[in-house]
């Protein structure tokens, strides 16, 4: 029996190819360079399609860019429950995961790049999106720290300032490698590690014998 689509499975079924078609409109061809058009052709729909479902293009950029965050939020969630604590973690799997979903081609790599560029370049959207970016720093330190708890360790640096760390070195780890020809995602999480210590053993007190 054929199953049939409610309007709002047809509505989310259409919001996912355009945001596909965006994605890889936009990581080619830049923000600026990149015309609704083209992405409503990928897409295999109209631009009256975006509009509805998006409006702008920069509010179709910018649900772009949410969704590769959270996918890549979700992804590293489902390999570090794989682990059991900091000895049985393996930073090339980790390293691999990351390079899966940074490293498709050069354009891809691009995509983070133009939407910090775009954010230089539009004060305007900077001021807009200020207070959504801290949203994405405190959850990626939220994140940081249950994940580092969970793996028995406590962290050198604040939970914060390791977040920003981590989205301001991504495009550049991501890039370089493209133009050196260098994997420094292994290199850079050992770096990330080296910020983690693992929990003292809690001292057992010893038991103090009776006298009779």
């Amino acid at each position: 029996m054929v199953e049939r689509w409610t309007r709002q499975r047809r509505l989310e079924h259409t919001r996912s190819l355009l945001l596909d078609a965006a994605e890889q409109v936009f990581a080619k061809q830049g923000f600026g360079g990149a015309a609704l058009e083209d992405i409503a052709e990928v897409a295999g729909y109209t631009r009256g399609a975006i509009y509805s479902h998006f409006g702008a293009k920069e509010e179709l950029f910018l649900a772009v860019i949410e969704r590769h965050r959270l996918r890549l939020l979700t992804s590293f969630a489902d390999v570090l429950s794989s682990f059991e604590g900091l000895d049985t973690l393996d930073i090339e799997k980790l390293a691999e995961r990351w390079r899966e979903l940074t490293i498709a081609g050069p354009d891809g790599a691009a995509l983070g790049l133009e939407f910090s560029l775009f954010l230089l370049r539009n004060p305007d959207a900077r001021e807009r999106l200020m207070a959504q970016r801290e949203e994405t720093i405190s959850s990626l330190a939220e994140y940081i720290t249950v994940h580092v708890e969970q793996l028995g360790g406590t962290l050198d640096i604040p939970a914060r300032t390791l977040a920003r760390i981590l989205l301001a070195s991504n495009e550049g780890v991501t890039i370089s490698g493209h133009l050196d020809g260098e994997d420094l995602y292994g290199p850079f999480l050992r770096l990330v590690m080296a910020n983690i210590t693992p929990k003292a053993a809690p001292v057992r007190k010893p038991r103090s014998r009776r006298t009779s």
